[in-house]
């Protein structure tokens, strides 16, 4: 990318505590148009007394002769600070996107705006994109075409375009249980730290870069603000292909609300900067907690060994049952709901401590990140082979059949949660998970298959409810293709060390007995 250096001062009375602007204008054969956009950039926001302005004009490899425009513009006008880049390879709307935000992030802006070199988005609206940014009243400013919609036709949009614009506008707000006017709108301003703070380096290097965007805003919470704008079409070349852009950017709705059931995973959607062992209760609806919990007897005592958030305990609570708590890291919540507590690295941990005996022990979603599954279960069946509770186990079904369908297209998708969890040591399906228990000495009790948490990754409505049973019945014609997660209860078998100590015990008992025949 080559950079032409202008040398031009800050507007007078500037000053290093003023607020800082980026106008960004994305240029591709432009020649024609952007000197008048440039010139319509009203001089409120250029000079003003609340905040600095730059301009960067960013040409992506156009053909015409778009760079030298824009830069003799700057070279005729030297009260504004602009610096034009050019783009020595293309790099897509997108990608040119990507480019200018980091621009912004780098050299310490508060506010960017898009703008299109073409003029189809008008400069006189800029203060009213950058004014809610700079008072904080919202993390992101869309220009909407479609809050007064008819004002689009007159504007001189195609009648086709209009009314996709709606349709698939709709279908991406039911997606995304979002209530946007427009997803199709490219003047767009942001808060530097909001941009900073989602993933928009992996977003698409096409036109659906806006598309991420914004699905990045809504899964992060973040205020998004329309204003209403003038439509404007005029001789510009549309360069998108209506059919393939509306695949792509309604493909990437669903596939972020199928991220959430942790059966793709894409880096754009990814808003942990660490990696997490906390994962949300999944209760009010069949899954391997609601398994686990209607399982437990009231009044029992139970050994929730990878406690996680402590919600299960919590809500066993509610059925009086004494829970003892063990992970590497225990939350205060947990320990005020437990009887007991301990953290301990459950790779090493031998459980010599003295619980007593339990009922149950719960192993939900942990044999999945433990190096050794196998030594874990010998050494617990060492220790409570004798009083043998129940052990209800939960993990991952690495046999569901959106698995197996990616495996044959080569794809093998590890992400932050579900089934190729990134911290995940062993994957498992009905038939090695029972072949395990069974060679670390277990007898199943049984076994039961768990949907999809669609619940948790589109919200508790209809439609997850409907999803639900859906899959309910595809277990029930195949559980090993069409379980989410398995949910088994097993029971230790006595150890021989546990079944000779029986032996000597039964032998004093026999001797002792006055009913025992004389020799």
């Amino acid at each position: 990318m080559q950079e032409t250096s202008v040398n031009k001062s800050e507007s007078p009375g500037a000053s290093d505590n003023k607020k800082k602007v980026l106008i960004f204008v994305v240029c591709y054969n432009a020649e024609k148009w952007i000197e008048s956009v440039l010139d319509r950039i009203p001089n409120d926001i250029l000079k003003n007394k609340d905040f600095s302005t730059e301009i960067l004009v960013i040409d992506d490899q156009s053909p015409d002769r778009t760079f030298y425009a824009a830069e003799d513009y700057a070279r005729r006008r030297p009260e504004i600070k602009i610096n034009v880049l050019y783009n020595p390879k293309n790099q897509g709307y997108g990608g040119n996107q990507k480019i200018g935000y980091f621009y912004a992030l780098r050299k310490g802006f508060d506010a960017v705006v898009l703008l299109h070199g073409d003029g189809q988005y008008a400069p006189e609206y800029l203060g009213q994109m950058i004014q809610p940014i700079l008072d904080e009243e919202a993390d992101a400013v869309f220009g909407s075409r479609m809050i007064r919609r008819l004002d689009a036709l007159k504007g001189r949009m195609p009648l086709y375009k209009w009314i996709g614009n709606q349709l698939i506008t709709g279908i991406q707000n039911s997606i995304l249980k979002s209530h946007l006017s427009e997803f199709h709108s490219g003047y767009r301003a942001y808060n530097t730290k909001t941009l900073a703070s989602i993933p928009f380096e992996h977003n698409s290097n096409y036109f659906d870069f806006d598309t991420d965007i914004i699905v990045q805003l809504l899964d992060t919470k973040k205020r998004i603000k329309e204003i209403p704008i003038p439509t404007f079409y005029g001789n510009e070349i549309c360069r998108v292909n209506g059919i393939k852009y509306a695949i792509r950017i309604i493909g990437s709705c669903i596939l972020s609300r199928i991220m959430r059931l942790g059966i793709y995973y894409h880096p754009k959607f990814d808003y942990q900067l660490t990696s997490s062992s906390t994962y949300q209760t999944k209760l009010g609806y069949l899954s391997s907690h609601q398994f686990a919990l209607d399982r437990v007897a009231p009044g029992a005592k139970v050994l929730d060994v990878g406690c996680g958030s402590g919600l299960m305990a919590e809500h066993l609570g509610a059925k009086n049952v004494k829970t003892i708590s063990i992970d590497k890291q225990v939350s205060e919540k947990t320990r005020q709901t437990s009887l007991k507590w301990l953290e301990a690295d459950l790779e090493q941990y031998d459980f010599s401590d003295d619980f007593g005996d339990v009922d149950y022990i719960l192993l939900l979603d942990i044999i999945e990140h433990l190096k050794s599954p196998e030594r874990f279960l010998r050494v617990l069946r060492e220790r409570y082979s004798r009083s043998s509770p129940e052990f209800i186990i939960t993990t991952g079904n690495i046999g569901f059949f959106v698995i197996r369908s990616g495996l044959f297209f080569g794809s093998f998708n590890y992400g932050r949660r579900g089934i190729l969890d990134m911290d995940h040591s062993r994957l498992f399906t009905f038939s090695t998970l029972r072949r395990t228990l069974e060679l670390c000495g277990y007898e199943l009790i049984s076994k039961k298959g768990i949907p999809a948490p669609f619940p948790l990754a589109i919200g508790d409505g209809r439609l997850a409810r409907f999803l639900l049973q859906i899959n309910r019945l595809l277990i029930f014609l195949s559980k090993s293709l069409f379980s989410y997660q398995i949910a088994i209860v097993a029971k230790p078998l006595p150890t021989l060390e546990h079944l000779l100590k029986d032996a000597h015990e039964a032998k004093k008992q026999k001797l002792s007995d006055p009913a025992l025949p004389k020799g």
